[in-house]
């Protein structure tokens, strides 16, 4: 009976939709892609395909009326009968002719001024008209690859050779995503994902979700990781110029206006192109708008195009977005990549108000089998019709996928890339089984040889073995690392130990063991390779180390959403350590300062007396507003950047060698960032904590801050760290607070400056502040430029910092690289 049933209600399914499908071309023939079409006085719609195709699935049998709405083109109608079977209607558009008054008053007069003005004046009320919905949502993305090189600086670029065709051309990326979404002003969006496809991956999870690109040009800004200014936003005029192209009438006989944008300074975050205004009410009928890559600061990024079209619906008189693109160039050291996003928002509802629980930290969520939609669903449901190069693509990257799981496939790339050359001695070797998930790794010493004045030249070597679940994103990995001092003449080896539990909390716990050397502050302020470097050249080896001898575990773990927990418990004897070479690559009579950090110039005197001691560290992390995503493989969470994160830490030193070395800490740090529209970006970050019983702990337990010595910065850890503080000269083990602050104008200033405007950089303030007991406070100003750089590498950031502690202290030039990591 059940399975008469499940084949009755087939049955009924099949005949209860109808489809309409057709091209769209202009008047010579040529296909139109991205056309409107939707039912008139409906929220039932979609778009055609890059090659003019559409498809429109209903419902609901009866006599419809369909339009096919296209920027410069006349609006379209049919009226159909919608019955079973499926119907052809193909359709011609014909360009639009766009009426210009001929009554021409005064020259000066710009008409286009008055609508603009009136479009910002009625802003904020025509956006209520869209502050609540639900709708259905279906995106598509695709990323084309165009001519990709071989080899870039020697490195063969051989990942697509399965995808792309002879001429190094093809399609790397191409997604799908259907879901329901609930919307409420400003910012709450609840959507839930009914299906999910990727070319080549059967278990993959698309990204592609309507929180992401809901672009609303009724606010002030819109967001492309560089805050952009709407073409009506209340400073509008501060960035635009605007030209009246013109008016027609739409199939409502509404008067929509054509205005061209200009912005007025080409480095500033502001779109050119055409947007579309009804008249009388000043809504948004149409959006066609660029943007280059250097205003949003994104060098790789040549441009980026977003068109969006509105509906009217005669009913409840509101206009919709129905249809959205998101089209994109791209390209560095000669790979050049296009592509774009196709959405379809339909079936919009607009109710006055939503139940108490609608909107909740969990903000996507993926239906069980999602990601395993049968292609017949997806004929049905799928608004948008694939293209040959598209359907192609599935097919190809299907039979692709099924080849490279099999283990022979597997088993043949393993034997090709497992092959053992003697160079690998020196640079690293790897060996895998990919069809078990099962991978070996031995790390070479060549990127991990270094100089420091204690161990001299050392170098160090690593195995590891590790396991990987894939559906469930969880692994094992074991692992040993041996690290040699030359000139200290002694071996010292670690092993190690980490299992992560599950993909939903990240529980996980790390075990790890042995004899190392290790910077007194823990947060390693320099890197081997600068230490190396400042040492061989200048003398100056600021990093200075003891031996550790230990036992540790960690565990870790969300305990509810937007509290995570971690814990250690750590065993250790530590041994004071001293220089065993004054070895540089420069002839000098300077001599290297000690390795006691608080007395540089005695050699003799070591920092601490050996001792052992047990420590317990408890640390709270908690991301208030945390927002998160559930998918069948795991939870994955999405900060807020409307609050702050804060820390919470506890940290105990117990069962000592000498009751002296026993301690407790409290600590606390509070980050956040700010965005300020377009005036850029404001971070802070606040630690303070403070010690108990603790007058006559060890050295290495003392709260140790980030300074800076070597004028050479990296990555973005500018507001975690003093500029022109000596490492070790503010260590206490009292009460601290520090204070590090850092705003960005993301170009806001620099682009209007005449002249510095062509370095298309970024102006950096910054404040330090250190406060300890029995001690003036250390204060810190800095000034800098950030993206430097020459075409599309803007790698490089310069400061200059003046520091004060009762009075002037000193000045330095730092000299920054986003891509290297001072701290190693």
């Amino acid at each position: 009976m059940k399975k008469i049933t499940f084949l009755l209600f087939l049955f009924s399914t099949f005949f209860s939709f109808a489809q309409i499908k057709g091209t769209v071309t202009d008047s010579t023939g040529n296909p139109l892609p991205f056309v409107n079409v939707h039912l008139k006085d409906t929220y039932i719609g979609t778009t055609t395909n890059e090659l003019g195709k559409y498809e429109l699935n209903l419902k609901t049998s009866g006599t419809y009326v369909i339009i096919y709405q296209y920027l410069g083109y006349k609006t379209e109608k049919r009226i159909v009968e919608i019955v079973p079977n499926p119907q052809t209607i193909d359709v011609t558009l014909y360009e639009e002719q766009i009426q210009i008054n001929e009554v021409v008053i005064d020259k000066k007069y710009n008409p286009a001024i008055g609508i603009i003005k009136k479009a910002i004046a009625s802003r904020k009320q025509n956006a209520l008209t869209l502050a609540k919905y639900t709708a259905d949502f279906y995106s598509r993305g695709i990323f084309r690859v165009k001519n990709l090189p071989k080899s870039i600086m020697g490195q063969k670029l051989d990942f697509f050779d399965d995808v792309i065709d002879s001429t190094r051309s093809g399609i790397l990326y191409l997604s799908e995503t259907v879901s329901k979404i609930t919307f409420q002003k400003p910012d709450k969006m609840k959507e839930v994902i009914l299906a999910s496809k990727v070319s080549g991956n059967n278990n993959g999870f698309s990204f592609n979700n309507a929180a992401d690109v809901n672009f609303d040009f009724y606010e002030n800004y819109i967001d492309f990781g560089t805050k952009v200014i709407s073409p009506i936003a209340d400073n509008a005029f501060q960035y635009y110029k605007y030209k009246f192209v013109g008016s027609f009438a739409d199939e409502n006989n509404k008067l929509i206006n054509k205005i061209k944008v200009i912005p007025k300074r080409d480095q500033e975050p502001a779109m050119q192109g055409t947007i579309y205004i009804v008249d009388d009410t000043w809504e948004l009928y149409a959006v066609d708008l660029s943007i280059s890559g250097n205003q949003i600061n994104n060098p790789a990024l040549n441009t980026l195009t977003l068109k969006q079209n509105f509906s009217y619906n005669n009913t409840n008189k509101i206009w919709s977005k129905n249809t959205q693109t998101l089209d994109f160039e791209a390209g560095i050291l000669g790979i050049n990549i296009n592509g774009g996003f196709t959405y379809v928002y339909s079936n919009f509802e607009f109710p006055e108000k939503f139940a108490k629980k609608t909107f909740t930290a969990e903000v996507l969520k993926f239906e069980p089998n999602a990601n395993k939609k049968e292609d017949s669903f997806w004929n049905t449901i799928r608004p948008v019709p694939l293209t040959s190069e598209e359907s192609g693509d599935y097919l190809k990257k299907e039979a692709l996928q099924t080849k490279k799981k099999s283990k022979p496939y597997l088993d043949s790339i393993d034997n090709k890339r497992n092959k053992f050359r003697f160079s690998d001695i020196i640079t690293g070797y790897g060996h895998s089984n990919s069809f078990k998930k099962r991978y070996f790794n031995y790390q070479g010493p060549l990127s991990a040889t270094s100089f420091n004045t204690v161990q001299g030249w050392k170098t160090q070597i690593g195995l590891s073995y590790s396991t990987r679940n894939e559906e469930k994103r969880t692994y094992t990995k074991v692992g040993t690392k041996l690290d040699y001092g030359f000139s200290e003449n002694k071996l010292r080896a670690t092993l190690n130990y980490s299992h992560k539990f599950n993909n939903n909390n990240n529980a996980t716990l790390f075990l790890n063991g042995g004899s190392s050397v290790t910077q007194f502050n823990s947060s390693n302020p320099i890197s081997n390779f600068v230490n190396t470097t400042s040492s061989l050249l200048f003398k100056n080896n600021f990093m200075k180390l003891y031996e550790k001898n230990f036992i540790a575990a960690n565990f870790g773990r969300e305990i509810i959403n937007g509290l995570n927990l971690n814990a250690n418990l750590e065993y250790s004897e530590r041994k004071p350590l001293w220089n065993t070479t004054d070895q540089s690559a420069v002839k000098t009579d300077d001599i290297y300062s000690s390795n006691n950090p608080l007395l540089p110039y005695d050699n003799t005197t070591p920092a601490f007396e050996k001792h052992n001691l047990i420590k317990g560290t408890v640390l709270a992390k908690i991301q208030f507003g945390q927002h998160y995503w559930t998918r069948p493989d795991g939870k994955f969470n999405i900060g807020n950047d409307d609050y702050p994160t804060l820390w919470l830490g506890y940290e105990k030193g117990f069962s000592a060698s000498d009751k002296k070395y026993e301690y407790d800490l409290l600590s606390a740090r509070v980050t956040h960032e700010v965005a300020l529209g377009n005036k850029g970006n404001l971070k802070f970050n606040i630690k303070g904590g403070k010690f108990f019983n603790a007058e006559n702990i060890s050295f290495v337990d003392y709260k140790h801050f980030n300074g800076n010595q070597t004028h050479i910065a990296g990555g973005d850890g500018y507001t975690n760290l003093f500029n022109n503080l000596p490492y070790y000269s503010a260590s206490t083990n009292d009460s601290f607070l520090e204070f590090h602050t850092e705003h960005n104008d993301k170009g806001y200033l620099m682009n209007k400056i005449p002249l510095l405007n062509k370095l298309q950089s970024q102006l950096v303030l910054g404040f330090h502040n250190l406060a300890i007991p029995n001690r003036m406070p250390y204060q810190e100003f800095s000034i800098g430029l950030d993206n430097l750089g020459f075409g599309k590498f803007r790698l490089f950031r310069i400061d200059y910092v003046r520091s004060y502690q009762n009075g002037y202290l000193g000045d330095a030039v730092l000299f920054g690289c986003k891509i290297l990591n001072v701290a190693d």
